[in-house]
């Protein structure tokens, strides 16, 4: 079999902001919702195996469906807010898409289903319409048996079950009326046997667990309370007759008629568990195990709350009073708390996931009960991915998003594995503003915009070189000697009402002490002190609240002279210049402003466009500036020779040639441009579909006469692609035989792979081949804001073994940044054509 031309080697992406999101499979696997897809993540080998898309909408609920004799799943459910359910099914290995469950006219909030038999799922669902459908699923089909309607009122979760000793299904649902609906199956439809009332505010979760013939039902709700109901069939034959003074709990008795016979069941308050001090979001039991050939269900409840704490309960052995046995949780950041949580199948792992879509994980310590350790664990934008670079020895990706945030992904070599995952290991600036672009200059800092009309400069403090040469394996001296280390700082921490991180030095570690002057505190920020940074000494990705708080950047200058939000950024090779252009409805804003790449000024302002100028791109070289605007020109701008003027140092750009409105090529506004790595061309795509190479441009070394500006024209064919065309980039690594690879992103969410040749007279498209594309599973959901090739040959992170092979590795990296909230990493292979 041919090997694969495009592979997934990475996607970072989190859970979406609703609570019923996450599922943990009994085969391992955790499916949750991120965006418009369904991830599944597999938490032993640390990524995501998996990506299904087929919703429209963001998904709200993922649930697997469990099977009866406790084995891999083989269906798994889930909703968004397009209003759709899709059932996926495991064919050959990979999860497909079975059939939609088209009915629901509001976005479905919870889902939960059982196995009638081995064809058939009853499903039940709740959506914002105020339904609940119950819905029979048999061979890639789907209907709606049963509608419940609420009226006015929201159920915010459901449950099914077997009714003890019975094939009858039973549906818990509980909602805003802070009363929970039990529905029974009776004579072929659901009707309503009881109604429980206790909760004093909106419930958020149920969840139905079988234990010794008996159903137990945990609820959760606003009032940060949890209750656990029992329900039991009711013998008729034998009364139980007992002391009248006997304290009994109130008893809601129903009955049900089934072919003539009927059965009781009665339902009592268990328990009411208080221990958390916010709302409760989710409520799950450990799940069951097969013992001897039969279900055993262990009597151990998992809680989550917007208090930021995880509580598992338990029955204590004698007494069977419920009390709290572990609580973990997450301490400081400005985060909210916990919409959800999960137990793996073994309960030796328990999830959280949180308002802003962080994933938490708990590993219980090998022979120490009671002891729990945080893991590492999957994490992601929490919305769009609108800009990533990588550093320039292709080591990490820095990326920025619209969730006011620029994160720091590297792979991780762990001793028991062969291959690196790649992870999360700082988070340089956590922003009040909407990230919009960023630039690396030198490999330990960069400069970002956002919507501000201010640029900030970041620069890599001596505790993150430090846990990045731990974790990524390379020797500390080397990093030192690449990095500016001169008066570094060790960290960054953010004022509370600030928006700048503030550099925190070795001095301002060590506690100070008010003892000799005996005054105690002077002023009230005496009592409280300005640094959150704690340095780490870290030898695996960090938890979530490390990564808020601990691995922020300090900010070294701040850039003024733009009048409107940041749009994109650009910097050369050479570190001397950086490129910035804002948001612009008229020439006068248009202007591309080019920043000294050490004193920080401003150097020029180049004036050419009279729209919003898109992206930026300077040639390998650093002679060239190639801008592309809304205005659907584009211009390019050379580096006056430094021996022609002797006066001043600094760069100096001129308007080499560019495109007019009746000229212009490109009917629509022009996304994205890139250089070769030769630079004799650049490419430039768009809105209209179009993907062109311009050029030559290696023989511009003549003088250009200000009355006769050089005409550079497409030197290749007009490639459609069908879609528009967001983002473009060359790849550095030349093919054999004078010919270029390119990545086109489309607004689609595709990534597509092109070689092209230079061609005197290409006809009709002959210079283009498609060399290969992402299929449904790998590409994003949304249209992709950026792509960005590896600087260098090789996977990042394979250290020795692609080490020395340089361009002679067949294989490149492509990481792409989506609107869909995802950063995705791809191994291309060059050779397999």
């Amino acid at each position: 079999m041919a090997a694969p031309i495009i592979e997934t080697c990475h996607v970072a992406c989190c859970a979406n902001r609703t609570p019923n999101v996450l599922s943990w499979g009994r085969g391992g696997l955790i499916a949750y919702g991120t965006c418009h897809s369904v991830a599944l993540y597999d938490p032993q080998e640390k990524g995501v195996v998996a990506v299904l898309n087929g919703h429209t909408g963001r998904v709200n609920t993922v649930q697997w469906i469990h099977r009866e004799d406790c084995g891999r799943e083989t269906h798994l459910v889930s909703g968004g807010s397009d209003s759709l359910l899709i059932v996926w099914e495991a064919q050959d290995g990979k999860f497909k898409q079975c059939v939609e469950c088209v009915g629901h006219t509001g976005p479905v909030c919870a889902v939960d289903a059982i196995h009638l038999d081995n064809s058939k799922l009853l499903i039940a669902s709740t959506a914002s319409d105020s339904t609940v459908k119950l819905w029979l699923y048999t061979a890639n089909k789907a209907e709606c048996t049963h509608t419940i309607s609420f009226g006015s009122g929201f159920m915010m979760d459901v449950s099914l079950a077997w009714l003890p000793g019975s094939r009858v299904p039973i549906l818990a649902c509980g909602g805003d009326d802070c009363t929970i609906h039990l529905y029974a199956q009776c004579n072929g439809q659901f009707r309503k046997v009881l109604s429980l009332q206790g909760h004093e505010d909106w419930i958020r979760g149920v969840e139905w667990a079988c234990v010794d013939g008996d159903l137990l039902l945990a609820s959760c709700a606003q009032d940060c309370l949890i209750r656990v109901w029992r329900l039991v069939a009711k013998s008729r034959t034998k009364r139980n007759v007992q002391d009248e003074r006997t304290i009994r709990m109130t008893e809601d008795v129903f009955t049900l008629t089934q072919n003539d016979a009927s059965s009781a069941f009665a339902v009592t308050l268990e328990s009411v568990l208080a221990g958390h001090e916010n709302k409760v979001y989710g409520v799950h039991w450990q799940p069951p195990v097969i013992k001897g050939g039969d279900q055993h269900q262990s009597l151990s409840l998992l809680s989550a709350s917007m208090d930021k704490t995880m509580i598992l309960w338990a029955q204590e052995e004698g007494s069977g009073v419920w009390v709290e046995q572990v609580r973990v949780g997450e301490v400081g950041g400005n985060t909210l708390g916990f919409y959800g949580c999960q137990m793996s199948p073994d309960g030796s792992m328990i999830l959280a996931h949180a308002f802003h879509g962080a994933l938490h994980l708990w590993t219980q310590s090998h022979g120490k009960e009671g002891e729990w350790s945080p893991g590492v664990v999957i994490s992601g934008h929490f919305n769009a991915v609108q800009d990533l670079s990588w550093d320039p020895e292709g080591e990490f990706i820095l990326s920025v998003g619209s969730d006011q945030t620029t994160r720091l992904l590297t792979p991780w070599k762990r001793k028991d594995q062969t291959q690196p995952t790649w992870h999360e290991i700082s988070r340089p600036q956590i922003h009040g503003y909407d990230m919009q672009c960023l630039a690396m200059v030198g490999r330990f800092q960069y400069v970002s915009g956002a919507d501000e009309k201010v640029l900030r400069v970041f620069r890599a403090p001596r505790n993150f070189v430090e846990n990045f040469a731990n974790i990524s394996g390379t020797p500390l001296a080397k990093l030192l000697a690449s990095s500016d280390t001169v008066d570094q700082p060790e960290g960054a921490s953010t004022p509370a009402l600030g928006l700048s991180n503030k550099a925190v030095f070795q001095g301002d570690l060590v506690p100070k002490t008010n003892e000799e002057d005996g005054t105690g505190f002077n002023s009230v920020s005496d009592q409280y002190q300005e640094s959150y940074f704690h340095p780490l000494t870290l030898n695996e990705p960090p938890p979530e609240d490390h990564l808020l708080q601990n691995t922020l950047w300090p900010e070294v200058q701040k850039l003024y002279g733009h009048g409107f939000e940041m749009f994109c950024l650009a910097s050369d090779s050479g570190r001397t210049v950086v490129a910035s252009a804002c948001k612009a409805s008229k020439a006068e804003h248009a202007a591309v402003l080019l920043w000294s790449a050490t004193s920080w000024r401003q150097l020029q302002a180049l004036p050419c466009h009279s729209l919003t100028v898109t992206q930026m791109a300077f040639s390998p070289n650093g002679l060239f500036l190639l801008a592309v605007s809304r205005d659907r020109t584009w211009s390019l701008w050379r580096r006056d020779d430094p021996a022609a003027t002797t006066t001043n140092t600094e760069p100096h750009f001129s308007l080499y040639t560019s495109t007019r409105k009746d000229t212009a090529v490109h009917t629509r506004i022009i996304w994205s441009c890139d250089w070769s790595a030769d630079n004799k061309y650049f490419v430039t795509s768009s809105r209209d579909k179009k993907v062109i190479v311009w050029g030559d441009c290696s023989s511009s070394e003549a003088s250009v006469t200000p009355d006769e500006p050089p005409v550079i024209r497409p030197c290749s064919s007009i490639l459609d692609v069908g879609d528009s065309a967001t983002a473009v980039s060359f790849c550095p690594i030349l093919c054999p035989g004078n010919s270029y690879l390119l990545a086109v992103g489309l607004e689609s969410g595709q990534v597509l792979l092109y070689k092209w040749e230079c061609i005197e007279e290409p006809a009709g498209a002959s210079d283009w081949t498609r060399y290969g594309e992402t299929d449904s599973s790998q590409s994003h959901s949304l249209t992709v804001k950026r792509l960005r090739w590896r600087p260098r040959a090789g996977r990042a992170g394979q250290g020795g073994e692609e080490v020395g092979r340089g361009e002679g590795s067949s294989w490149v990296q492509l990481a792409s940044a989506g609107a869909d909230h995802s950063v995705k990493i791809f191994n291309i292979n060059r050779l397999a054509v």
